[in-house]
């Protein structure tokens, strides 16, 4: 029995793609990275001791593994410790 064909993903990627190009309804300021694995680790390390979670509720918001052993991920802190 031969293997199914992966299912088209360019509904996905254009609903994906329209969610992002919309201005978030919060106040939180967003930044996404592409990096290798290492580099990933450090820079999230970086935004948390930069933007501590206790007062700019920083976190990784989102994150995905890309060919490579690169990771895209998007770090979430609020503007301003208050």
């Amino acid at each position: 029995m031969a293997p199914l064909p992966p299912p088209p993903l360019d509904g996905l990627r254009r609903q994906l793609r329209a969610r992002r190009e919309v201005a978030p309804r919060d106040s939180f300021v967003r930044e996404t990275f592409t990096l290798p694995r290492p580099e990933a680790r450090t820079k999230a390390r970086e935004w948390f001791a930069r933007y501590p979670k206790a007062a700019y509720w920083t976190q990784v918001e989102s994150w995905r593994l890309l060919p490579g052993d690169e990771v895209e991920f998007t770090m979430r802190r609020l503007p301003s410790a208050d």
